[in-house]
């Protein structure tokens, strides 16, 4: 679910979707990690301005995982 909630918005954010590709990790303390992946070129679309945009993603994760009762963590990878 919270797989398909970061790529729906990160599709909205660039210019390639179809490059967008999220890949979720179980980590030992229960936090799901998610890695974003996008096209080189639409990476700063999906940082944003200092971060803001990223940031965004993130509370929205959050708040999604802590609405369903765990943890979250969001990664770009490059």
């Amino acid at each position: 679910m919270a797989e398909d909630l970061l790529a729906y918005l990160a599709r909205a954010l660039v210019d390639d979707p179809s490059e967008v590709s999220v890949e979720a990790f179980d980590e030992e303390d229960g936090t799901t990690v998610l890695e974003l992946r996008v096209a080189e070129g639409d990476l700063g679309q999906v940082i944003g301005r200092r971060g803001r945009t990223v940031n965004a993603l993130r509370a929205v994760m959050r708040a999604c995982a802590t609405k369903q009762g765990g943890r979250v963590l969001v990664d770009v990878v490059d």
